[in-house]
């Protein structure tokens, strides 16, 4: 039995649940699943709807024909649909860090996330023993400002070579190009720890050591050409104290980083994220 995910937003206005249900029952699906939110502010109405087609015959190509043709246009719509079933092929790019690179291979291995892993990239060849151990293919691509354009363009033939859906930066320490960011819009999710602005920098856990913070975060994000500041997936916090220190800051640092990311994987990778006005919609 085929199942299918929708998502669609659009301006919000009567008619729109009872539009698109009756589509399904027309289609002969069976509504697994459905849950929408409207932003009052910006008066945008967003659903995300799983269905099974229960008509062995039915054909996606044709069913996504009609919905643009009827639902769609005349709600004026911005809509996706995919089969559940696809697997979305992930890249993962990394420098020297391995704390979430190994987290994510560990999950991967459980079948924790319902993606494939063709390949890893990396401007350092210090990970590759890792990849081999799951059996990744690793490439190596030296990249600065000096060569960064030979580099863009090394990666970009690789993303095409493998079809790779979306990039995962797990702890990758270089920024990615507008050219890259553009080719991969609200594709491309990266982490980092939640002390920005107020402490930038090769060593942010020392400054906060040093105020004393209480607090500390992580957070996931899809990037944009603002560095850091791409619209949030996913976000968490735990706390400390006088008397942790610096490496206990930095050890719990990572433990969020591995949680968070691994959250925002999941949700990007079941099509749980819509991304509007610099902000996502993360349904459940």
């Amino acid at each position: 039995m085929q199942k299918i995910t929708i998502l669609i937003h659009c301006k919000d206005q009567k008619g729109i649940i009872a539009a698109v249900t009756d589509f399904i029952v027309r289609v002969e699906g069976n509504i697994t699943y459905i849950d929408q939110h409207v932003d009052f502010e910006q008066n945008v109405f967003f659903m995300r709807l799983e269905c099974e087609l229960t008509n062995p015959n039915s054909n996606l190509t044709a069913i996504k024909h009609v919905f643009e043709q009827t639902i769609a246009t005349d709600f004026q719509m911005a809509w996706e649909i995919h089969p559940k079933e696809k697997k979305l092929k992930m890249a993962l790019f990394v420098s020297k860090y391995d704390h979430c690179l190994f987290d994510i291979l560990g999950r991967y291995s459980a079948g924790e996330f319902n993606v494939e892993i063709p390949m890893i990239i990396s401007n350092h060849w210090d990970l590759r023993s890792i990849a081999n151990r799951f059996d990744i293919p690793f490439h190596c691509v030296p990249f600065t400002k000096d060569i960064k354009e030979e580099g863009e363009k090394q990666q970009m033939e690789l993303l095409q070579k493998y079809e790779i859906d979306f990039i995962v930066l797990a702890r990758y320490m270089q920024i990615i190009t507008p050219k890259m960011i553009a080719a991969y819009e609200n594709n491309i999710i990266n982490i980092h720890h939640s002390f920005l602005p107020a402490f930038p920098g090769a060593k942010p856990y020392h400054s906060a050591f040093k105020r004393g913070v209480k607090i500390i975060g992580a957070t996931s994000h899809y990037v944009t050409e603002q560095l850091d500041e791409g619209p949030i997936i996913e976000q968490d916090i735990t706390r400390v104290s006088h008397i942790n220190s610096i490496e206990d800051f930095i050890m719990k640092g990572r433990d969020l980083e591995r949680i968070v990311l691994a959250r925002a994987i999941k949700l990007h990778a079941e099509r749980k994220t819509m991304v509007y006005d610099n902000k996502t919609v993360v349904f459940s």
